[in-house]
C-alpha cells in the first residue's frame, strides 16, 4: 500500500496522518488544493507559506493542485482526476481522507477515485466525534481556529486555540469536530512534528459569499483569522 494524504492542514487531517504513520503505511506525501489567485488553502484561507512551513516541520513532501478563480465542479473533477492519474503512475494505490461521518462526501470521493483505480481510505470513519477531538487534544497537538461559519459561530471563536475550553464553549448545534464546516483549524505543533511552526495572529476578516442574494439557511458568511509566519 502506498498512500497520498489529502491534506487541509487542520486537526482531522493531522490526526489521520498520525494514525497512518503509526500503522506504518508508506506515504507518498501530502496533497493540498490551493487558490491560484489568492495563494491560500481552499476553504481554510491559510497562506501558502504557512502550508509550506507546516509540511517542512512534519518532514513530509507536499504536493499542490492550484485551482483557478473560475473553478467549476466539472473543472475541479477534471483537474483532480489528472492529479490522481499522476499519483497512480508514481505507485499510489490509496488516497487517505480525514472525513468522519458525511456519507455523501465519502460516496463522492469513492466514486471519483474509482475512475482512476485508486482506493479511498478513511481512518476516522464513524468514530465518535467527541473521541476524535479528545484524542487530538490529549496527544498534544496544538492548533488555532482559522475559519468559522458565521451561521453557527460568531467572531469570538476564530483565532482561538483549539483546546478543551474551545470545545466546551461551542453551542449545542455545532459538531465538536466541525464536521459540517462550522469551523476549520491549522495545526502548528504536535507529536509528529519535527519542530513547531512559528505563527502570529494577523487580522480577522469577514467574507460574504452570498453575492447580495437572499440566502437564508445557507452558509455564505465566514470569519477568517489570518496567520502570519514568524521570522
Amino acid at each position: 500500500m502506498k498512500a497520498i494524504m489529502n491534506w487541509s492542514g487542520g486537526k482531522d487531517s493531522t490526526l489521520t496522518l498520525y494514525k497512518i504513520l503509526s500503522e506504518g503505511i508508506e506515504l507518498h506525501g501530502l496533497f493540498t488544493t490551493i487558490s491560484h489567485q489568492l495563494r491560500r488553502i481552499t476553504m481554510h484561507g491559510v497562506r501558502e507559506e504557512l502550508l509550506d512551513a507546516q509540511a517542512a516541520a512534519l518532514g513530509i513532501q507536499l504536493h499542490k493542485l492550484e485551482l483557478p478563480a473560475s473553478d467549476t465542479m466539472d473543472l475541479y473533477n477534471e483537474l483532480m482526476q489528472e492529479k490522481m492519474d499522476a499519483f497512480k503512475a508514481e505507485g499510489v494505490t490509496h488516497s487517505v481522507f480525514g472525513d468522519i461521518h458525511l456519507e455523501d462526501l465519502k460516496k463522492y470521493r469513492e466514486e471519483q477515485l474509482k475512475k482512476v483505480g485508486v482506493e479511498a481510505l478513511f481512518p476516522l470513519w464513524k468514530l465518535p466525534v467527541q473521541d476524535v477531538i479528545t484524542e487530538f487534544i490529549n496527544l498534544g497537538f496544538k492548533a488555532v481556529v482559522v475559519c468559522v461559519n458565521a451561521r453557527y459561530l460568531d467572531q469570538s471563536f476564530v483565532g482561538r486555540v483549539l483546546d478543551a475550553d474551545f470545545i466546551k464553549d461551542l453551542p449545542d448545534n455545532v459538531d465538536v469536530c466541525g464536521e459540517n464546516g462550522e469551523f476549520h483549524s491549522f495545526v502548528y505543533d504536535g507529536p509528529i512534528f519535527k519542530k513547531q511552526v512559528p505563527i502570529e495572529l494577523g487580522e480577522v476578516v469577514y467574507k460574504d459569499y452570498s453575492n447580495g442574494a437572499e440566502a437564508v439557511g445557507y452558509d455564505t458568511g465566514f470569519y477568517f483569522q489570518d496567520l502570519i509566519l514568524s521570522k
